[in-house]
């Protein structure tokens, strides 16, 4: 009987596992997929009637539209998420996500309906933003919540592999179609295939995550009565320096990430002149090393803390930004590859505990919304506008180093948040050496460190 509980139990947590990073690869797919078409051609699409450098920029400004929403959603999101439970805010954000991406993939062009093409784009892309604010927090909670105490950053880091996976498929989609048409058929048809596509995603999204239970912390809760009428209250009286530490970590990584998958692929193509398919490769590369880098950077959280690694990752980070954009600035693929795959590994390791670090800021009953909000907030300060801003700045300054210099300066905000979070900001669930003798004890019963008893309990 115990061997069979034990069987069904593990059987669970790997469904969890693969809920959280196919859902996630799907909704970064959809992301992605409009951002490396505002890299490529929705400037000619939707803003035909610009010269040509303020299309291009108009165009990778909608993808900074987004963000200003993601707040919205993600409070929208962390209330319900925290007052009925993680799973269906998880089912609820992906259909959102997936249908403006259909309908991205339908909208007419500024040829065939004028100012309503960049005006229903940019509602689409508002749609994307809502989605976007709420997804992550759900699913990377979902992960964390159903670990072993002392695997929770490595589970946790099924929700972050969803990034990679999302964009070493978006880009392999858009990459397919740009070696199959030729460049007017592409801007013709060719690029709306890989948002059509999406609509089969999102099946496979939603049977996957339907199967899968509710958080058995947040379930335990609920069963207690304890669930916080007002979540987002309680979070912005009591949780303010977590939400804005945790914010400040998520800066750097937002917005390097934002200079590797969207405007790299604008200034190495438009500015610098190489192939889109050269580009698009090195960008899969490097998206593949990500995936591994961050498996890398939850494993050792659980080994020697998230906090730990945070260090070492954006230390690496700020000694790479401007060796990163000299050697893109070689216009050659060996030096580009170079670039790429020393910014990923970085990312990987200040990105694959961040699930762990995220639960152990915030107590259960609002750790919904203080990952969504601290997620957004990280996102709208680092990665909102990034493709934008270095556009602008390479268009003033003539040189990529202009950007570097941007990404050195939003890594050393990271870093000092990084450093400023102490351990008696952890009120949430501890994680591998966070598990101190005491703790420990407590965490294999069943309750954690907020007071709130947890899965074995609930079992």
């Amino acid at each position: 009987m115990s061997s069979t509980l034990h069987r069904d139990a593990l059987a669970e947590k790997r469904r969890v596992v693969l809920a959280s990073a196919v859902g996630t690869t799907i909704e970064w797919y959809d992301f992605f997929i409009y951002s490396t078409s505002a890299a490529l051609v929705f400037g000619s699409q939707f803003f035909s009637s610009l010269d040509p450098a303020t299309a291009q920029l108009a165009a990778m400004a909608t993808l900074g539209v987004t963000f200003l929403i993601r707040p919205l959603g993600s409070v929208v999101a962390g209330h319900y998420g925290d007052r009925l439970g993680r799973k269906k805010m998880l089912v609820l954000t992906l259909g959102v996500m997936g249908a403006a991406t259909v309908g991205v993939g339908l909208l007419p062009t500024y040829a065939q309906a004028g100012i309503w093409a960049p005006v229903l784009l940019v509602l689409m892309r508002c749609l994307q933003g809502f989605s976007a604010g709420g997804e992550w927090a759900g699913a990377a909670l979902m992960a964390v919540e159903h670990a072993p105490p002392r695997q929770r950053a490595w589970y946790g880091s099924s929700s972050q592999i969803g990034t990679p996976l999302g964009l070493i498929l978006a880009n392999g989609v858009v990459l397919t179609m740009v070696s199959t048409t030729t460049e007017q058929q592409f801007l013709a048809w060719g690029w709306r295939i890989p948002f059509l596509l999406s609509v089969v995603l999102i099946f496979v999204g939603f049977y996957i995550r339907n199967r899968v239970s509710e958080s058995p912390v947040f379930a335990a809760m609920k069963a207690q009565a304890r669930t916080e009428r007002a979540p987002i209250g309680e979070l912005l009286r009591e949780h303010k320096r977590a939400v804005v530490l945790a914010g400040g970590t998520f800066l750097a990584n937002n917005m390097v990430g934002y200079i590797f998958l969207s405007f790299l692929l604008s200034y190495a193509t438009t500015t610098l002149g190489m192939a889109r398919g050269t580009v698009l490769g090195m960008v899969i590369a490097g998206s593949v090393v990500w995936f591994f880098a961050i498996l890398f950077g939850g494993w050792i959280s659980d080994r020697i803390g998230a906090r730990r690694i945070f260090l070492v990752g954006f230390a690496l980070m700020l000694a790479w930004c401007l060796p990163f954009m000299w050697l893109v600035d070689r216009r050659s693929p060996g030096a580009l590859a170079l670039a790429v795959v020393g910014l990923t590994i970085t990312k990987g390791l200040t990105y694959g505990g961040q699930s762990a670090l995220y639960a152990g800021l915030f107590p259960t009953r609002v750790r919904y919304s203080g990952a969504s909000l601290a997620y957004a907030l990280g996102a709208i300060l680092g990665g909102g506008f990034a493709p934008v801003i270095a556009t602008y700045l390479v268009q003033r300054t003539g040189t990529g180093m202009s950007v570097g210099l941007y990404m050195l300066a939003a890594t050393a905000v990271s870093l000092l948040c990084t450093v400023m979070i102490r351990r008696s900001d952890m009120v949430g669930l501890p994680h591998g050496p966070d598990l101190a003798a005491g703790e420990a004890g407590v965490a294999t019963a069943g309750v954690d460190t907020a007071g709130v008893v947890t899965a074995r309990t609930a079992q």
